[in-house]
């Protein structure tokens, strides 16, 4: 069969959250998915609360990933113990809660594995290297399919990533910078790629805040709390259809409404 996984750009603020839970089953039924996954770790502009993961899968997400900001509402360190569906970084160190791999039920029994990667380049050093986790990880996996946020500064880290697990996953996309990409591609040997899927939330703003702070803080101006801007909202995604028979992708399609 053809399994269309839908990936959902990072959730800034209320306002991306409350634009997710508006559209995102009705995308999902537009386009005819079958799993889907958002990443969601700027639900509360930096970071995500409790009741914004549970939000967000109540929207219709199957997975919940996260990034850098994981640990910015140390809150949610209880709930990445308490279920499944949300996942931190794989190679944060071993020491915190939560887990980076789950396996999944997907359509007619298929076994789908999510992993949660976070890049270096330009991050805290003090992560694992994230291509020798993704190879622990891949090892033993027993999955039918596999399915990788990789969170990451760099957009050559993020393809690096793709092409060193081609054929070892079947879709890899990048989050983090928050602007959507239009390298949409299905790797030699078979992996779909996008470099990142941008955001859900303002759209009039610096990746999802408010503009005049963006600026005073290039301007050299005293420090301030970030705050999502206001305004006119948008959905950034992408659809992998996957072919289930074969373990590869098909194709990969941008997926972007607004308002």
């Amino acid at each position: 069969m053809i399994m269309n996984v839908l990936a959902v750009g990072d959730v800034v603020g209320e306002q991306g959250l409350a634009f997710l839970e508006q559209h995102l089953r009705s995308v999902q039924k537009l386009h005819g998915v079958h799993f889907t996954v958002v990443n969601g770790e700027n639900a509360s502009g930096v970071g995500i609360l409790p009741r914004q993961a549970r939000e967000i899968f109540d929207a219709g997400a199957d997975v919940v990933t996260l990034g850098n900001h994981t640990w910015n509402r140390i809150q949610i360190k209880d709930l990445l113990d308490d279920v499944s569906w949300l996942l931190r970084p794989a190679n944060y160190t071993s020491r915190v809660p939560g887990r980076g791999l789950g396996i999944y039920e997907g359509p007619r029994g298929l076994r789908v594995a999510v992993m949660n990667l976070i890049g270096r380049c330009e991050m805290d050093s003090n992560f694992d290297n994230p291509f020798t986790v993704a190879d622990r990880l891949l090892r033993h996996l027993d999955a039918d399919l596999c399915l990788v946020d990789f969170h990451a500064e760099a957009t050559s880290e993020k393809g690096a990533m793709a092409y060193y697990l081609d054929g070892r996953v079947q879709a890899l996309w990048g989050t983090h910078t928050h602007v959507p990409t239009a390298d949409a591609k299905v790797l030699p040997k078979g992996t779909g790629f996008l470099t990142d899927l941008g955001m859900t939330g303002p759209a009039n703003s610096v990746l999802g805040m408010r503009s005049n702070q963006a600026i005073n803080r290039f301007l050299g101006g005293l420090p301030m709390r970030f705050e999502p801007a206001d305004g006119p909202r948008k959905l950034e995604s992408a659809v992998f259809s996957i072919d289930t028979d074969t373990g590869r992708c098909q194709s990969v399609t941008r997926v972007d409404i607004g308002e």
